[in-house]
């Protein structure tokens, strides 16, 4: 294989520019200041015509700054999950679950971005902006590892609706399938279902949705979590797994006054 050549001057002062714009535009969410290229040009002493030879519209900024934050918001839910041992998928992806949880809670500006930001029919992308979020390949690489190892029921292709055969035989989900075969591809549903559990509860927190008692208990978030055991042929090891996500979820409650 022929040697890759290292990167040339004005290649890496793209990357750094592109860099830039994510920390630029980071800052600025947290900051609570409306996102925009005018917005994050100015604080990179940049003009808006100059900005646009790296990011060529709004939607352009957003898909860029989403992705990278979703990548690095993930090594933090790996970093929860290493706490276990790597031939203990539930365990991880309980504290990974968590991991999510609290991210979203203390960034819900980034939260938002990265999983309310619409993806229109119209865009070129579309595909990839659909199938390569770094979390959706964490999270649905730890439910296949669970899968090949407890070896939970799944639907066979005969039981899905029409539409939804179709859908996991030619998923647009940020998902493995490849090495997943036709027949076995009743898996996706569960990966979709799972994650719409996941993501609905943690939105509905992160964006106050929510009694803000039951929000700071984290008694729906649990119970959600929990309701999932069974489907992922865990409840054996229920007791062990609700120790699991109550011990992280104490990490993020304010301790008790006395």
């Amino acid at each position: 294989m022929p040697a890759l050549h290292p990167p040339t001057r004005r290649e890496r002062q793209r990357e750094a520019t592109y860099d830039e714009i994510v920390r630029v535009a980071t800052d600025l969410l947290t900051e609570g200041v409306e996102l925009s290229l005018r917005a994050v040009a100015s604080r990179m002493g940049m003009t808006a015509p100059a900005l646009y030879r790296y990011v060529a519209n709004y939607q352009e900024l957003v898909d860029l700054v989403a992705f990278e934050l979703d990548k690095a918001a993930t090594q933090t839910f790996m970093e929860a999950a290493a706490k276990y041992p790597d031939d203990d998928p539930a365990a991880q992806l309980c504290a990974a679950c968590v991991a999510f949880r609290r991210w979203a809670l203390a960034k819900p500006r980034e939260f938002a971005l990265v999983f309310a930001n619409p993806i229109g029919s119209e865009t070129s992308d579309r595909r990839d902006l659909l199938t390569l979020a770094t979390s959706g390949h964490y999270f649905t690489d730890l439910l296949y590892q669970i899968w090949v190892r407890y070896e939970f029921s799944y639907p066979s292709l005969d039981e899905l609706d029409p539409i939804v055969r179709d859908a996991v035989l030619d998923p647009l989900i940020p998902a493995k399938a490849e090495h997943i075969e036709p027949e076995d591809r009743g898996l996706l549903w569960v990966y979709m279902r799972s994650w719409s559990a996941l993501y609905g509860v943690v939105t509905l927190e992160s964006t106050g949705h929510c009694d803000p008692r039951v929000i700071q208990s984290g008694a729906l978030f649990r119970s959600t979590v929990l309701d999932w055991l069974e489907p992922l042929g865990l409840a054996a090891e229920a007791d062990r797994l609700t120790k699991v996500i109550d011990d992280e979820l104490a990490q993020d409650r304010p301790p008790v006054s006395e």
